[in-house]
């Protein structure tokens, strides 16, 4: 990529596609009746100013939730993936499962969490897959990785969010067996610590994973992800699809410019 190329970063929507950027977030939509919608504005958070590596991660997951109220506002017509009442029933039976695991004595604490970690990652699993969301993923994909690497841009992007899933799922579960040997009065701090700081940690190693893209390690640890992306999260856009991804990169490219 380029020098003078802005990082952005994205979101599909069931009918839209998010982009942002260092300062500024875009977003566009294609409603019932076929009208193409964009709404751009700043940012009111800065997550690019953060250095410390503890927080970059959180405050970069703030920073793109942030956003989320902000869309509902300026395109009330915005439908998010996790609005979904089969999403929202995945979300509750998923966590309802998780409880059941961790409370089972048959089950190491390792396993444990390994299981638990694997649930976690359903909701979003069907949240992307659902309807025309990872159509819109692919069109958020190809119309970033166009505009980074020109023409030739996949459905898989090498910064999508779901190479996050190795890197996370293996600190979590480093991490919440470490705090399932705290006393019973200090687990559920211990617990919520280490769930913050493996965050923080896969964020540290997927920046290492982009930076090293041919190193063993992060071919092995960005794996899970690709196949995620590959076979369920990402889908062929058509080109209504892709006008929808590129109205909102013009527009957020547009206020980061200025």
């Amino acid at each position: 990529m380029g020098d003078n190329k802005i990082r952005l970063g994205g979101m599909a929507l069931a009918n839209g596609v998010l982009v942002h950027g260092p300062k500024s977030w875009a977003c566009a939509i294609r409603t019932e009746d076929g009208t193409l919608k964009v709404a751009a504005r700043r940012k009111r958070h800065r997550a690019a100013n953060i250095e410390s590596p503890l927080l970059r991660g959180p405050v970069r997951l703030f920073d793109a939730m942030a956003i989320l109220p902000q869309i509902h506002r300026a395109l009330p017509e915005a439908k998010l993936p996790f609005q979904r009442p089969g999403v929202l029933a995945a979300m509750f039976g998923s966590a309802t499962v998780v409880r059941l695991v961790r409370g089972s004595p048959n089950v190491g604490p390792a396993a444990q969490e390994l299981v638990s970690g694997l649930l976690s990652v359903a909701p979003a699993a069907l949240a992307l897959r659902g309807s025309d969301v990872a159509a819109y993923h692919g069109a958020e994909h190809i119309s970033i990785g166009t505009y980074e690497h020109g023409e030739g841009a996949t459905k898989e992007h090498e910064r999508c969010g779901s190479h996050l899933v190795g890197p996370l799922l293996a600190t979590t579960v480093i991490g919440n067996v470490l705090a399932s040997r705290a006393p019973v009065e200090l687990r559920t701090p211990a617990r919520l610590g280490a769930q913050l700081l493996a965050l923080a940690a896969s964020t540290e190693i997927f920046g290492w994973m982009v930076r090293n893209p041919d190193r063993k390690l992060a071919k092995a640890l960005a794996k899970p992800g690709h196949e995620l992306q590959h076979r369920l999260a990402t889908a062929e856009p058509t080109p209504e699809q892709l006008e929808v991804a590129e109205a909102a990169l013009a527009a957020c490219l547009e206020l980061e410019q200025e």
